[in-house]
């Protein structure tokens, strides 16, 4: 049985509400299902979401697939459960400029981390040992 997260349509005349629900993807939409896990009403202004996200992880791990106007509602509900992200403090010095190209090489670190040399170093060494 192929099961599906959907919306099922209940409400008046040009007064829909939908509700989040499991189904078998062969039940017609308004049709029969497993179980309701929410709802939605975009006639509110904002509109209100919503959703059991517990019961549709369940649903999700045992193969359940959403629908893509699901996917978004799924998506909503777990932009409000989860705490915002902290943004990075600004810091009181301003960023360093960058500098531009002058077309000129920079000259190579000598001190290298590791013990291992810059590439351009080892470069050099090979060439003033053909030159000896």
């Amino acid at each position: 049985m192929a099961v599906k997260l959907r919306l099922r349509r209940v409400g008046a005349h040009k007064d829909p509400i939908w509700r989040v629900v499991v189904a078998d993807s062969r039940s017609p939409r308004d049709g029969r299902v497993i179980e309701t896990i929410g709802h939605y009403n975009p006639q509110r202004n904002p509109s209100v979401v919503e959703i059991d996200l517990e019961r549709a992880r369940h649903w999700l791990a045992r193969g359940a697939q959403p629908t893509e106007a699901v996917s978004k509602l799924l998506r909503i509900c777990e932009g409000k459960a989860t705490p915002p992200k902290e943004r990075p403090k600004a810091s009181a010095a301003p960023p360093e400029p960058i500098a531009e190209p002058t077309g000129e090489e920079p000259p190579a670190e000598v001190e290298a981390e590791g013990g291992a040399e810059p590439e351009g170093a080892a470069q050099a060494e090979e060439a003033a040992g053909q030159e000896q």
